[in-house]
């Protein structure tokens, strides 16, 4: 029987997350990924290269998911709603609360202005992202489609990244009641791009 590469990276990169959004680069041990994977330590190194590199494959991975759980465009390819889409970015860090944690240790494993990995090939992305909203049908004196995109992204995003400071302005909303701070990030956008 011959060994199941495809299942054998799927796991290591499924016990990957929780300890690299738990640990970071530098704190993430390889055996406790390996034991939580059912995998021998020794497959990340032909498979990824070492730690760094398997952090960067992690970090990739959830990218990619979060881009194919809440695309910007709608099926029938006509731009997104985008208080409905900061909704949608809203719900999936909710559910995926590690991925902010992993791009915050992405941050601050590296140094300042230094690329991250993959880094031209996600800006391409965000390219893609930043174009939809150029032909979106905004009227009136707009901000810049970058800048919307970015706003759009922090507010969906960053009371996940730093509840602390949802808690101390927010109050106890914040984490008590996701619906009605889902609610409230949906009309700020909308208010955005009237």
């Amino acid at each position: 029987m011959g060994w199941d590469t495809a299942k054998t990276k799927r796991l290591l990169l499924d016990a990957a997350v929780d300890e690299f959004a738990a640990h970071g680069p530098e704190g993430a041990r390889i055996d406790r990924i390996a034991a939580a994977a059912g995998v021998n330590k020794e497959r990340i190194y032909p498979y990824f290269g070492g730690k760094r590199q398997l952090f960067d494959a992690v970090v990739q991975r959830e990218l990619e998911q979060l881009a194919a759980a809440v695309p910007m465009a709608e099926d029938d390819g006509h731009p997104v709603d985008l208080p409905e889409y900061a909704g949608r970015v809203f719900d999936y860090h909710l559910a995926h609360p590690h991925l902010l944690r992993l791009l915050q240790w992405e941050a601050l494993c590296g140094e300042p202005g230094a690329e991250v990995a993959g880094q031209e090939r996600r800006a391409a992305y965000y390219a893609q992202k930043v174009a939809a909203l150029g032909g979106a049908g905004r009227s009136g004196a707009q901000p810049r489609p970058e800048d919307l995109l970015y706003a759009v992204v922090a507010l969906a995003g960053w009371q996940f990244a730093a509840p602390q400071l949802a808690r101390m302005i927010l109050g106890g909303t914040a984490q008590e009641d996701p619906a009605a701070r889902r609610a409230a990030v949906v009309d700020l956008v909308r208010r955005l791009v009237r």
